[in-house]
């Protein structure tokens, strides 16, 4: 029988976890170097900070390894380090927001580096690209949290609604009502400039940043023709 790429990179997991419950130390850096990147990009897209980011990451992985005589194999290891994450990142979040009003600014990493990639260097494309991509970060970020997390799992990180559902501890149901939602309330939130054009930006971002670990919108989620 062929095994899918998602069964086999739970496969692979799973014998990585079990060597590092064996006590293989080496077991568990491989863990870390398979799914750091994807929770930094999830820590860095709810948070909207690169300190916290980073701090959320290594809590994260901490907590996994302390964690890992517990983890009974009922759920993907990946689904049990997104959990931890989100579960710091939403506390991190509530915590700038009570520092400090939060904002979509010239200094959030998340605006910058999807400018610096699709600008081309251009000023004046940059400039544009950074009016754009502000009203639709600003737009997610006003979502309720976990509406915000569900539309984060799903459309940024690539999970499947189930896949989302255990993360979020909740049912398919609500995740599907919450994409739902969302995209309503996306719409409305980018109707009153309507900025975006698929065939200009979102394609052309979407690839770009996607392979370089920080994707930051799914036009099919975000935008509507």
């Amino acid at each position: 029988m062929v095994m899918t790429n998602a069964q086999r990179e739970g496969a692979t997991a799973t014998l990585l976890v079990e060597g590092a419950k064996r006590g293989d130390p080496r077991a568990f850096d491989a863990l870390v170097r398979r799914y750091r990147g994807r929770i930094f990009a999830l820590a860095l897209h709810l948070s909207g900070s690169e300190s916290d980011a980073d701090d959320i990451t290594q809590d994260a992985f901490l907590r996994a390894f302390h964690g890992l005589a517990e983890f009974e194999g009922r759920s993907e290891f990946f689904t049990w380090v997104y959990r931890l994450t989100v579960n710091r990142a939403l506390d991190a979040r509530r915590a700038r927001s009570r520092r400090r009003e939060a904002s979509i600014d010239d200094a959030d990493p998340r605006l910058e580096r999807a400018v610096a990639v699709d600008s081309g260097g251009d000023p004046r494309r940059a400039a544009e690209l950074r009016q754009n991509y502000a009203r639709l970060l600003r737009a997610l970020d006003a979502l309720p949290p976990e509406m915000c997390t569900t539309v984060v799992l799903v459309a940024l990180q690539g999970l499947s609604n189930g896949e989302a559902a255990v993360v979020q501890s909740c049912s398919r149901g609500t995740i599907a009502w919450r994409l739902h939602e969302a995209r309503g309330r996306l719409a409305a939130a980018l109707d009153e400039g309507r900025v975006v054009k698929r065939a200009a930006t979102s394609s052309r971002l979407l690839g770009l940043l996607e392979g370089a670990g920080f994707p930051l919108l799914s036009v099919d989620v975000l935008v509507t023709e």
